[in-house]
C-alpha cells in the first residue's frame, strides 16, 4: 500500500503540472499573454459565480501561493471585477467580466475537445469514475489528517 500511495502522490503532482501546461498551451493558441495558467485556472473555477475571495480557498478553487496578487493581476487585465461586500466591508466579492467569461468558454471548449480524445487512451466514463472515486478517497484522507491529525496506530 505504501508504494502505491507514493505513486499516487507523485502522479497527482505531475497531473496538476501537466494540466497547467495544457492550459498554458491553450493560452498561447488563443494569443492570451496577459495572464498565466494558474490565473486562467482560477478564472475557470470561478466561472459565472459571484464569490467572496475567501470562498476561493474554502472551495479549493485557488491554486497558488498568493491569491491577492493573482486577483489584482486578473482585475488589472480586465478578467475580473471586484467590489466590497455590502454586508462585510472587509470582504471583497469577485465576478468575471465579459472578457473573463469569454476565456472561460474557450477553456471549456478545449476541455470538451480533450475529453473526446480520451477513448484513444482507453479512458471511458467508467474508468474515469473509478479514478475519481479513488482520488476523492485520497482527498478525504488528507482532509481528515489536516483536520484531526494523524490516525492512531
Amino acid at each position: 500500500m505504501r508504494e502505491q500511495y507514493q505513486v499516487t502522490v507523485r502522479l497527482i503532482e505531475r497531473l496538476h503540472r501537466h494540466f497547467l501546461d495544457v492550459i498554458r498551451c491553450e493560452l498561447r493558441r488563443l494569443n492570451v499573454e496577459d495572464i498565466n495558467a494558474v490565473q486562467a485556472l482560477l478564472l475557470h473555477n470561478i466561472g459565472s459565480e459571484d464569490l467572496v475571495i475567501r470562498d476561493l480557498k474554502e472551495r479549493g478553487y485557488y491554486h497558488g501561493s498568493n491569491v491577492s496578487y493573482n486577483i489584482k493581476k486578473l482585475t488589472e487585465a480586465g478578467y475580473i471585477a471586484q467590489e466590497r461586500s455590502q454586508h462585510d466591508r472587509r470582504a471583497t466579492r469577485v465576478q468575471l467580466t465579459e472578457k473573463g467569461l469569454a476565456l472561460c468558454e474557450a477553456l471549456r471548449t478545449m476541455q470538451t475537445t480533450m475529453a473526446a480524445t480520451f477513448e484513444r487512451y482507453d479512458l471511458t466514463d467508467e474508468t474515469l469514475a473509478q479514478a475519481n472515486d479513488a482520488l476523492a478517497g485520497v482527498e478525504r484522507a488528507w482532509a481528515d489528517h489536516i483536520r484531526l491529525g494523524p490516525p492512531l496506530p
